[in-house]
């Protein structure tokens, strides 16, 4: 395990030093921090910012780059070397993924779905037999996993599922149907979340590794999303579906927790992928203030567009600061719950604020698809929606101080 942060100091510090789009300097953190960072950013630049206009355009997977991402050890960041994972932390994760996501958010929530919500419940609280068959073929980018948790009808009550799982002796048996779930056409094998109990409540809910394909599962339409358009997106339906008894994650009626400690990891990735958005953002607008001329000089020169890029800039630096805070605190295992949501919160809306303000720099350039603007404002507005919505964020951080100051 990498060391990081010293707690009262290095944490606290400037996470980075942008100088012509690029970060010039991470001299705050370990020499393989810096040395991930340069491989992730020269991969995006070569392998996923050039192609990332067509991976939207077409609705294409990105299956080449994904693989190629495993051959890397960025689909597996955090699962220990003895499983096939790169033995890595989640501060590493949270570089490596912002990076990833700077090129291409397709190909960043992929990755961090396989990294924080498969992986990491399975490497977590599977069994050693179920990590050799679940989590160590699933490392290098081929097959992947995906999360099953959101259903039609509960939104952002995940303690109301129907989906059922059925004590059937030596088999469960699962009914029911998981929506909105990211890799769902390509992944191989998904943690569903069900009911094993109705009368436990949020209690009775019990978590499932499930292979794919299966009989008794079909998949739902490919859905057409305003952003993140590379990722497939679609409905699992399971009737009469059969798994082996040993398939289930954990006890039974541990569902609900294994679900919550899931998306607080979960949180830092999806931030992560806000982070890189944001930053492409800033750099787009950016690069293009200092090349576009008006009344005599290039727009960056107008009080206006430096205001702008003033406040995309602090919007952006503020976030990652939470996020990496949030990571420390896992890497450390201490609480983190507050200090995720405190990240995706901040890093989402700041997403979605520079790829706003990045349009408006643009002003009709950025409102067509020669520019890469657009893409931006589009794949920002998923991250202020899933794995918790910022309403809920603001639930979870209230939450926890309540906790903390002892208030009824």
């Amino acid at each position: 395990m990498l060391c990081v942060f010293s707690k009262t100091i290095q944490i606290f510090t400037p996470a980075v030093v942008r100088q012509s789009r690029c970060i010039a300097s991470l001299s705050s953190l370990p020499e393989t921090y810096q040395m991930l960072y340069k491989t992730c950013r020269d991969f995006a630049e070569s392998e996923l910012k050039p192609n990332a206009a067509k991976y939207d355009r077409d609705h294409l997977f990105p299956g080449d780059a994904i693989k190629k991402m495993g051959e890397l050890g960025l689909m597996a960041i955090a699962v220990p070397e003895e499983l096939g994972g790169t033995g890595l932390d989640y501060l590493a994760y949270a570089i490596a993924l912002e990076e990833i996501s700077r090129g291409c958010a397709s190909a960043g929530v992929i990755m961090s779905v396989n990294n924080s919500l498969y992986l990491g419940p399975v490497t977590h609280w599977g069994t050693d037999k179920q990590k050799q068959e679940y989590v160590t073929p699933f490392c290098t980018g081929d097959p992947i996993g995906c999360f099953a948790l959101s259903e039609p009808g509960n939104g952002s009550d995940a303690g109301a599922a129907s989906t059922t799982a059925k004590d059937g002796g030596d088999k469960w048996i699962i009914n029911g149907t998981k929506c909105w779930i990211t890799n769902g056409y390509e992944s191989k094998a998904a943690v569903v979340f069900a009911t094993t109990d109705k009368s436990m409540k949020h209690k009775g809910i019990s978590a499932f590794i499930v292979p794919k394909p299966i009989k008794g599962l079909e998949l739902g339409k490919k859905e057409d999303k305003l952003g993140i358009r590379a990722s497939s997106t679609c409905s699992l339906m399971y009737e009469d579906c059969e798994i082996p008894k040993e398939n289930i994650l954990g006890e039974p009626g541990a569902g609900f927790k294994i679900a919550m400690m899931t998306l607080d990891a979960g949180r830092i990735g999806i931030a992560s992928q806000a982070l890189g958005i944001a930053q492409a953002s800033l750099d787009v607008a950016a690069e293009y203030a200092s090349k576009r001329m008006a009344f005599g000089k290039p727009i960056m020169k107008l009080q206006t567009i430096q205001n702008k890029l003033a406040e995309m800039a602090l919007q952006l630096e503020s976030a990652r600061l939470l996020t990496w805070r949030a990571a420390y605190l896992k890497d450390n295992k201490k609480p983190y719950t507050k200090e995720a949501a405190m990240a995706k919160l901040a890093a989402s809306e700041a997403a979605t604020f520079t790829a706003h303000q990045c349009i408006q720099i643009l002003g009709g350039m950025g409102y067509v698809s020669d520019m890469p603007a657009e893409r931006h404002y589009r794949d920002a507005r998923i991250t202020e929606i899933y794995e918790g919505t910022s309403e809920i964020q603001k639930l979870v951080i209230f939450g926890q101080l309540v906790k903390e100051y002892g208030l009824n």
